[in-house]
C-alpha cells in the first residue's frame, strides 16, 4: 500500500486525529464519515499506528471502500470512499 497515490483524488472531508490513541482516530472517521457525500472521499490523519489496520476492517464492515493509506512525516492519511 505504500504506493497508494492520492493526488486525483477530491477529498470531501479530511479528519484530523494526530495526536489521538485507538480508538479516537476510528471514533473519529465514524463521526466525520456522515457529513461525506455517497462516492464522496474522506482522508484521515493519524499518528497511531494501529488506524492503519483498524481503519479499513471498519469500512469493510460497514459498507464503505477503503482506498488505501500513503505515510508521511509521522503520520498516516487514510481514505476511505463513503458508499451508503
Amino acid at each position: 500500500m505504500s504506493d497508494f497515490d492520492p493526488t486525483d483524488l477530491e477529498i470531501k472531508k479530511t479528519v484530523d486525529a494526530r495526536g489521538t490513541a485507538c480508538p479516537g482516530p476510528l471514533l473519529e472517521a465514524k463521526k466525520g464519515i456522515g457529513a461525506v457525500p455517497i462516492n464522496g472521499v474522506m482522508e484521515v490523519l493519524s499518528s497511531d499506528a494501529s488506524t492503519r489496520a483498524d481503519l479499513p476492517v471498519w469500512a469493510k464492515k460497514v459498507g464503505h471502500e477503503f482506498l488505501g493509506q500513503k505515510s508521511e512525516d509521522g503520520f498516516d492519511r487514510l481514505f476511505i470512499r463513503r458508499k451508503r
